[in-house]
């Protein structure tokens, strides 16, 4: 997919701050530092729409990147953060949950989990909530250039055993690499 104009339009913690239109939204999730700023980046080919970090915990609000006003990419806040608040992580928990619930207009969850290791629990929590959401997704095997490539296939099979998934798409993804990204937006126009 050519990107021309893709543009950070607004970060949100409630409904009525969430874009006024019925365009697509392509939602990532996946724990603080797993990398959804990164694959944002990566998808659309510019170095820093999305701001990175090496730090966990960056994002805390709902940022909404429309791509060419033909569709968002929609980054939720990570979870598994420890140094958040008790407080901080029930309100973070409450407006995430909302969205995903109350949105309208999501077309797939893309969830990311690091191919380096196995899911955590927070992972597989977030994986039967998906599921129990009835939204459709796919699984992105992210931080593929941590590995050799000739390990890639192995280690996206040995996830895909680990989650007991047998129809989920699993890819894997690399931000510095750029080798899968024609495969992850083959699947995500399948959803636009």
């Amino acid at each position: 997919m050519k990107i021309i104009n893709p543009k950070f339009e607004i970060s949100a913690v409630k409904p009525a701050q969430y874009p006024k239109n019925d365009l697509p939204q392509i939602v990532l999730v996946g724990k603080s530092n797993v990398g959804k700023s990164s694959f944002i980046n990566t998808m659309i080919n510019r170095k820093s729409l999305a701001r990175t970090s090496n730090t966990p915990g960056k994002t805390r609000q709902i940022n909404f990147y429309n791509i060419d006003e033909s569709f968002y990419f929609v980054d939720l806040p990570g979870y598994g953060y420890s140094k958040l608040s008790k407080q901080e992580q029930i309100n973070m928990g409450k407006f995430i949950e909302d969205y995903l619930e109350n949105c309208k207009n999501i077309s797939l969850i893309v969830f990311l989990v690091d191919i380096r290791h196995n899911p955590t629990n927070d992972d597989l929590l977030m994986l039967d909530y998906i599921k129990r959401t009835n939204l459709p997704y796919i699984i992105i095997a992210n931080k593929a250039d941590k590995i050799a490539v000739t390990k890639v296939d192995a280690e996206v099979a040995r996830i895909k055993e680990f989650l007991g998934l047998s129809f989920s798409i699993l890819l894997p993804f690399s931000a510095e690499r750029k080798i899968y990204t024609e495969n992850v937006w083959n699947e995500i126009e399948k959803f636009l």
